[in-house]
């Protein structure tokens, strides 16, 4: 008798689960909110400005776009780029999941634009 479950400490757990999941689900979309990803963008910049040579520093420029504030735009010279990379790569593990999969594919896309540069020469 010991192993019985009544109807309502089953729906007792299965609230509790689903609690759960919504709360990573929320934590998951907050991840993704501009203001979040403005902060950690602001503070890429930050880090990759400390880390540049004085003459790069002002080649390091991220901008919202005030229209669509989930975009943003990135003005970084090409000699710049491993200092943003290396922001990106510093402040990753401090990121909340979903933040940290976006700025995975940012530096994937500041690569590929790079590379495409150097090959044009």
């Amino acid at each position: 008798m010991g192993d019985d479950v009544s109807i309502s400490d089953f729906r007792r757990e299965l609230d509790e689960l689903l609690a759960a999941l919504a709360g990573r689900i929320e934590g998951l979309k907050e991840g993704l909110d501009p203001e979040v990803l403005s902060r950690w963008y602001r503070e890429i910049e930050g880090m990759a400005r400390e880390r540049a040579p004085e003459e790069l520093r002002d080649k390091i420029n991220v901008i919202q776009d005030p229209d669509l504030p989930m975009r943003f735009h990135l003005h970084i010279s090409k000699r710049a780029v491993p200092f943003v990379v290396d922001a990106i790569e510093s402040a990753l593990p401090r990121m909340p999941l979903a933040t940290r999969i976006y700025f995975m594919l940012v530096e994937n896309m500041i690569w590929e634009e790079y590379n495409k540069a150097k090959a044009q020469g």
